[in-house]
């Protein structure tokens, strides 16, 4: 039993530990959290296929799995660091003293750390091992107390004399400062920690700012989206994603809070001239609007991490002209407040056939926080890693021989251009239908910049049959499509394949997402009876 205890002394500790260490970063900004530093570590330090593994598994709660899979570390570790303080003092003291120095590394060794983030950290462990001390010593004086005899023989072999009381009374104290204390002061971790997170999420002057903004009007307008780009079907995907259920899959474990004010963006590198931008002066000039799809390199066939919003920006090509890069680049790294790097073709960023956006508006209004606010990168036709920078602060203009965004050197690859897709949203996979009837087969298909002009489906390894495509909104966003079925009675396998407006077929050569996106047609099997 005194094992379990010791445990629970050890998981108390490190619940003070991150109560201290969050409450004091609330304080120093928040940017010194060990919990979003480790995470952020974790991450950087995955081998290849890891991240692959965690978005097929958990898809935009993948974040969410990091945390619960480190609660469950954190806990089983600290358990076993109570339990050894309880045999030999100082012991479990030392455990917690080498994860606060790791803790320490991951945090001080992050992009753009300041001088007091560590700060939290060793308040976090000062907080942890005076717990743990205070908590085991009324343990031991518990266990102590409890093994007095609490009978003894008064000299008569054939009576004794119930000699309890001092000795229950002495245990009982015991036990009620081990709870009270205990008790105190995991409900105390647990109210300061979760006050300290929901405070630095949402008591920034980051938020408070994209409040108080009114996005200018646009010099130049997206044409209102026709209305035969959307199809009457039911379940069908929206054509327009609203911001809420827009796809979200980056590498920051705690949405990155920048104040607009004091948000700036540099070009430099291999240009004739540097170039520094801020909030003010990005809003002053001429803003476009374009309706654009986004995808994740992540996405399975089939999948839904890929969403179409109308986004507000300046192109990137004009401030690029500014800065007046050298003949010799070919690439642009853009980095964003949290350290992540993308590497962007520079040609694609020239491009005047490329609405190639330094964004500050989703769907008519200011970036969400998780989505990039105040400023992100939006460029159609490539895969957000080597392009959709969120939170961006530095436009680096190189050459691929020279530098690397985030995720080349974890085996994906340097460009990555977005592949000919479709999907069938309805019927879903496993639905059954109404043999006779007729059913609407219906679904999305893309290829950002290069657009879609034909959708086919076909049942059971029969004929392709041309779909029915809605009105094209620009050949940067995907296109809803459906065909008509009347199905016989049976179990059924449906599959469907997109042709670009260039007249490539989608291949059927099944490949994962790494190391430059999945391929593959999409099947679902539905029953008809």
């Amino acid at each position: 039993m005194w094992k379990t205890r010791a445990a629970v002394v050890g998981v108390i500790a490190a619940a003070a530990f991150l109560a201290a260490a969050e409450f004091a970063a609330l304080f120093l900004g928040g940017s010194g959290s060990p919990l979003v530093a480790v995470g952020g570590a974790v991450i950087d330090l995955a081998p290849p296929g890891a991240k692959d593994l965690m978005v097929s598994l958990f898809g935009t709660g993948d974040k969410i799995a990091l945390f619960v899979l480190m609660i469950v570390i954190v806990g089983s570790v600290s358990g076993g660091a109570g339990v050894l303080e309880r045999r030999r003092p100082a012991a479990g003291a030392v455990v917690f003293a080498i994860g606060g120095v790791l803790s320490l590394l991951a945090v001080t060794t992050r992009s753009g750390s300041g001088t007091l983030d560590g700060a939290p950290t060793v308040i976090g462990v000062a907080a942890a091992i005076i717990v743990l001390r205070v908590l085991t010593a009324r343990l031991r004086r518990w266990e102590r107390v409890a093994d007095v005899p609490t009978r003894a023989h008064d000299g008569d072999d054939t009576s004794t004399t119930d000699r309890r009381g001092p000795a229950v009374t002495s245990a009982g104290t015991a036990r009620r400062s081990f709870l009270v204390w205990g008790v105190t002061t995991a409900a105390l971790a647990v109210v300061v920690g979760g006050a300290s997170r929901l405070g630095t999420a949402t008591m920034q002057a980051a938020v408070a700012a994209r409040r108080a903004i009114r996005l200018p009007t646009p010099a130049s307008a997206a044409p209102a989206v026709p209305s035969g780009a959307s199809l009457d079907v039911t379940g069908i995907t929206p054509v327009i994603t609203s911001n809420d259920a827009f796809y979200r899959i980056d590498t920051a474990l705690r949405v990155p809070s920048v104040d607009p004010a004091q948000w700036k963006l540099r070009i430099h590198g291999a240009v004739d001239r540097e170039v520094e931008i801020t909030w003010d002066e990005l809003l002053a000039l001429p803003l476009e609007e374009h309706v654009a799809t986004m995808s994740c390199v992540s996405n399975e066939v089939g999948g839904d991490l890929i969403g179409t919003a109308k986004w507000l920006g300046h192109p990137i090509r004009e401030l690029l002209a500014r800065a007046s890069p050298h003949d010799s680049a070919d690439m642009v790294l853009s980095t964003s407040v949290d350290g992540f790097t993308a590497g962007t073709p520079l040609d694609v960023l020239q491009d005047a056939g490329t609405a190639a956006l330094l964004a500050v508006g989703m769907n008519g209004e200011p970036l969400p926080p998780e989505h990039g606010f105040p400023v992100r990168m939006v460029v159609p036709g490539l895969y957000g890693y080597v392009s959709a920078t969120k939170w961006v602060t530095d436009l680096e203009v190189t050459r691929f021989a020279d530098a690397e965004g985030y995720w080349t050197p974890r085996g994906w690859s340097e460009r990555g251009p977005v592949k000919l897709e479709s999907r069938i949203d309805v019927p879903r996979a496993g639905a059954t239908v109404q043999a006779g009837s007729t059913v609407a087969v219906a679904g999305v298909a893309w290829q950002p910049h290069t657009g879609v002009k034909g959708v086919q489906v076909r049942v059971d390894d029969g004929a392709w049959q041309d779909a029915t495509l809605a009105e094209s909104i620009s050949a940067d966003t995907w296109r809803q499509w459906v065909w008509r079925w009347t199905p016989t009675k049976g179990s059924h396998r449906l599959q469907v394949r997109a042709i670009s407006a260039d007249g490539a077929v989608q291949t059927s050569v099944e490949r994962p997402p790494a190391p430059n996106g999945a391929t593959g047609w999409h099947e679902v099997t539905v029953t008809a009876a």
